[in-house]
């Protein structure tokens, strides 16, 4: 850990109080901006006061630090910052263009889809991507992969990490898997994050699904309440981490039918508006046989447009890509079954020829013989 970060390295935070945030699951400087002053309030004890002096101070000593930006700033420096934001390629051309170069770090990006849309394979995809180097449109880093559907497979990492070209043991090896069983034990995986996300360098958090949990414990709508106050805290905190460490989060998320809906898509995202303001960008994957679409939905700069994409062994894939490795698997196939058919072919022509001979030789002893 840099020393920088420690809680101790803050005016006025001693022993005492660092031990009591340790407790708390609360390591570094970093985790007290992400916790926030009412949490940090809530799970340590401490007066709502001095946990508000004590984020402050956080936030001035990241700021000095040059972790995070000043409170005024000129728009053109937050351009030039915004410069230097790391994005990871989605190794397609078509979705590389949809998110203007790739998926930006210090940002929540939600994809949303019925399911077989793409939502797993995509986030499958990006957990190798990032951990190219950035001169190939990677960031060099590590990923953590929470998974709360038990839809995360190491076979599929592997197979994409070969069509890369890339070593498939050293791409799991940067992959933290947190599997989570219910809504609090996803919400604390994220809460002790901050050291996972520091010692492994991690670039990429994948949440998925992020909702799923909570839409199957709080049912009903004298649950729906405590479920977007869980929720909202949840989105929020993988936000904050995001921005906070610089790192791109992922969040998956599933859909229901809207039955007011009689014309058009009846689709719809699960969370409400809690998850739909969060998200710095939010996508929509549906499926068109066996062709994808994902739509920009919602963006701060990005145009609302569609592109078309597929699904193969490298993962996400451009449609031109798939339809050439489906022609050369096709022609691979007929040409075997021609290299298998030749030897039946040769084997024939020689027992023929065999035949002949032997029908030959036959005429001429019979000729012999009447002579």
């Amino acid at each position: 850990m840099v020393e920088d970060l420690r809680l101790d390295s803050l005016e006025g935070v001693g022993p005492v109080t660092t031990r009591k945030l340790s407790d708390a699951g609360v390591h570094n400087v970093m985790d007290l901006i992400v916790r926030g002053p009412v949490e940090i309030a809530e799970i340590t004890g401490m007066e709502k006061d001095t946990a508000e002096k004590i984020v402050n101070k956080a936030r001035q000593h990241l700021v000095e630090t040059g972790l995070l930006s000043r409170d005024f700033v000129k728009a053109t420096e937050v351009y030039k910052r915004r410069q230097d934001i790391g994005k990871i390629t989605t190794g397609t051309n078509c979705l590389d263009t949809l998110f203007d170069g790739g998926i930006e770090t210090q940002a929540l990006t939600e994809v949303y889809g019925e399911f077989g849309s793409g939502k797993t394979q995509f986030a499958h995809t990006l957990s190798v991507m990032v951990q190219k180097p950035k001169t190939e449109g990677g960031l060099d880093g590590g990923v953590l992969y929470i998974d709360t559907e038990n839809t995360f497979r190491p076979e599929r990492i592997v197979s994409i990490a070969q069509a890369h070209e890339m070593d498939p043991e050293k791409v799991l090896d940067r992959i933290i898997v947190a599997r989570a069983y219910n809504s609090a034990h996803q919400t604390l995986i994220l809460e002790e994050a901050g050291p996972v996300i520091e010692e492994n360098n991690i670039k990429l958090i994948v949440v998925d699904s992020a909702v799923g949990l909570f839409r199957a414990e709080y049912l009903g709508r004298g649950t729906l309440s405590n479920r977007q106050q869980k929720l909202n805290h949840f989105v929020h905190m993988l936000s904050r981490i995001a921005e906070t460490y610089n790192c791109a989060a992922i969040a998956t998320n599933q859909v229901m039918a809207s039955p007011d809906v009689f014309f058009g898509d009846p689709t719809r995202p699960i969370g409400g508006n809690v998850v739909a303001h969060t998200s710095t960008y939010r996508i929509y994957f549906k499926k068109s046989g066996k062709k994808r679409i994902a739509r920009m939905v919602d963006s701060p700069h990005h145009p609302e447009e569609e592109v078309i994409f597929a699904l193969g062994e490298a993962g996400v894939m451009d449609l031109e890509d798939a339809e050439k490795k489906t022609t050369k698997k096709t022609t691979k196939k007929a040409t075997k079954k021609e290299k298998e058919s030749e030897p039946e072919t040769a084997i024939e022509s020689a027992e023929l020829e065999t035949v002949q001979a032997t029908e030959d030789a036959d005429s001429d002893d019979l000729e012999s013989l009447e002579e």
